[in-house]
């Protein structure tokens, strides 16, 4: 049996996964592209050795990054989604009739065509008529978008190619961008091994957004597990789902909405400094 030993940069432990056939490897641009059959979560997208997308659990990531912020709006037409070349993104936010328009903003167009060869499931709607495809850097993107009911950011970690994402600059773009009732949500790693990332970025994000938000939710093959999405707004309260759940969802319901967000007390505790593990 071959193993592949994970390279995540920001944790503490590694995860070892064995390796029951290598399907694709190969080098774009920006990095180094895999994908692996693995017995129990069948093919696994990997960029610079780091997990990114497995098929057995991708939709507890895919569905919690998208349906969060998309059944908080009372009826979302425009989306862009950042990253996200693998396309599980993409097709959760079709699953709402009132969506137009989608932007997909990769930097990379090896992912799209990796992940569109080897992982249809989650690349299925990327050749839908409303989905716009952009091979650029999704911070050049926001500085000409207008009227987006919400900005998804689907990146890798917060380090290399994905750090133009997570700038001050970037988040003032993204709220020019927005309409009135928009919401921008991106991940900010584990609360387990990267609490002091989770709250860095909290504190960006208040510097430019009136109202701004910790959710969570649990992934297997996220090194920490317990994942944190930070969602901002320009008033709108994400943890009010404000449309009836008719969702083709595996994970998230309207339930699931209201319990991701961690207490009121907890995020203070957080922001304040008053709890560290």
């Amino acid at each position: 049996m071959i193993y592949f030993h994970e390279a995540e940069p920001y944790t503490p432990i590694q995860y070892v996964y064995g390796v029951e056939k290598v399907l694709y490897r190969g080098k774009s641009k920006f990095q180094d592209i895999a994908v692996i059959e693995n017995k129990f979560f069948g093919k696994m997208l990997l960029l610079d050795s780091v997990v990114q997308v497995t098929e057995r659990d991708e939709f507890f990531y895919h569905e919690m990054l998208t349906h969060v912020v998309l059944s908080a709006q009372p009826n979302p037409k425009k989306v862009a989604v950042i990253g996200g070349g693998d396309g599980g993104v993409v097709r959760e936010v079709l699953k709402y009739k009132s969506i137009e328009k989608v932007f997909l903003v990769e930097i990379d167009e090896a992912v799209v065509n990796v992940s569109k060869e080897f992982l249809p499931i989650t690349a299925a709607a990327l050749d839908d008529p409303r989905v716009d495809i952009k091979i650029m850097d999704g911070a050049d993107f926001v500085k000409n978008a207008q009227n987006m009911d919400a900005i998804i950011v689907d990146s890798t970690d917060i380090i290399g190619i994905a750090r133009s994402l997570f700038s001050k600059e970037f988040f003032t773009n993204v709220k020019t961008s927005l309409n009135d009732n928009g919401m921008f949500v991106t991940h900010t790693e584990s609360l387990h091994h990267h609490l002091d990332i989770v709250v860095e970025m909290q504190g960006k994000f208040r510097e430019v957004f009136p109202l701004v938000d910790l959710y969570t939710t649990p992934i297997s093959t996220y090194p920490g597990n317990w994942w944190a999405f930070a969602v901002s707004t320009k008033g709108l309260d994400p943890r009010k789902c404000l449309r009836t759940y008719e969702l083709n969802t595996k994970y998230y319901d309207d339930e699931i909405h209201e319990r991701s967000f961690i207490t009121k007390n907890l995020y203070d505790k957080l922001l304040n400094g008053k709890l560290q593990w």
